[in-house]
């Protein structure tokens, strides 16, 4: 099955491994502001929200990123947000202090797009990544999955926070 969403209002194809709930969570690695990888395994046991986003230089992105920072703070030590982009590390550490972001792990993809592929967000023909969350719980199983159908558009926070609410139980 193809999927595609649109990017200004033009269909784009997702190209990439689409993720399904009650799949395993592939493993991937991302790269952090210092230019270090950062394995998935690292934060095993812990549920994960993964805010994939296009950039942060742009006015959605940076919401998105501000607002799941602001409920990282009231979700608790089990629950870890990465943001992933193909963002340089340096673009996403100058945002990071820019805007307060301090807990979420912003990290890039942007080496081998190992993330992108593996969960079906690379937007064919841009080197960019779709918008959407996924969810993961503590024993790997993914828990939800929201591939934004515009990129210009926010996800769907109450949805994703209703999920993690209900695994952190």
């Amino acid at each position: 099955m193809e999927y595609q969403v649109t990017f200004g209002g033009k269909p784009v194809r997702l190209v990439g491994r689409h993720c399904e709930v009650g799949e395993k969570a592939p493993s991937f690695t991302l790269v952090d502001g210092s230019l270090q990888c950062v394995p998935s395994e690292r934060f095993y046991g812990k549920v994960r929200i993964y805010s994939v986003f296009p950039s942060v230089d742009t006015p959605v992105c940076s919401l998105q990123n501000i607002r799941f920072n602001r409920e990282a703070a009231r979700l608790g030590d089990d629950v870890v947000v990465l943001s992933v982009s193909v963002d340089l590390p340096f673009a996403q550490k100058r945002f990071c202090a820019a805007e307060g972001i301090d807990r979420v792990y912003v990290l890039s993809d942007y080496r081998e797009l190992d993330f992108g592929l593996k969960y079906g967000f690379v937007l064919e023909g841009y080197r960019l990544l779709a918008r959407g969350v996924v969810v993961v719980d503590r024993d790997d199983t993914v828990r939800y999955v929201e591939y934004v159908p515009e990129v210009s558009h926010e996800p769907d926070y109450e949805q994703v926070l209703h999920v993690v609410r209900g695994l952190v139980r």
